[in-house]
């Protein structure tokens, strides 16, 4: 499953993120968000979703939440 398809409020383990790009990969990682570290969404938006990893809040768009898969 998809962070887009998670239930708000549901604490989640990222399993790995699909993609081929390393910029985003490197972008994803100093945020935090890599395999094994977990994830909660905190709202669904129009545009993407509010999720919570470690101590921070980042809203991140559809295509993203795609990508990463939990």
């Amino acid at each position: 499953m998809n962070l887009k398809a998670a239930e708000e409020g549901k604490e989640y383990i990222i399993q790995r993120i699909d993609t081929d790009d390393e910029e985003l990969d490197a972008f994803l990682f100093s945020l935090g968000c890599y395999s094994g570290e977990p994830i909660t969404v905190i709202s669904h938006l129009k545009g993407g979703c509010v999720v919570s990893i470690k101590d921070g809040r980042y809203n991140i768009d559809n295509e993203l939440a795609k990508a990463i898969i939990i």
